[in-house]
């Protein structure tokens, strides 16, 4: 099973949790976090990137995986992705390596 197949099979099973709970807030928090990244004035694929250089410097390594694969969805070009990833390498520092090195194996099985 690849890191991602393993992300999305949580994903799947969490999600399916928190949606089990009906809870409004959880609720309308997910939904929030679906609309921010449609098209809007800064188009979906711009905000996928936007999503993952921020995802990099809250290491976060499921959203990391997230945000790729919607990159890879959107039409986002593998060197597109990577200079994103630079940009947060640059402002997260040293910090972001270990999540820059997880990121280049979810591109590495997308591309």
């Amino acid at each position: 099973m690849t890191k991602l197949e393993d992300f999305n099979n949580r994903r799947n099973k969490g999600n399916a949790l928190i949606s089990n709970a009906k809870h409004t807030g959880f609720n309308r928090y997910l939904n929030l976090d679906t609309n921010a990244y449609k098209d809007g004035l800064i188009p979906a694929k711009y905000k996928e990137m936007l999503g993952l250089a921020s995802s990099m410097v809250l290491r976060c390594n499921d959203c990391i995986a997230y945000h790729i694969e919607q990159c890879y969805n959107a039409g986002v070009s593998k060197e597109e992705i990577i200079e994103a990833m630079n940009i947060a390498l640059v402002v997260g520092g040293s910090i972001v390596i270990p999540h820059l090195r997880y990121g280049m194996e979810i591109i590495e099985e997308l591309y």
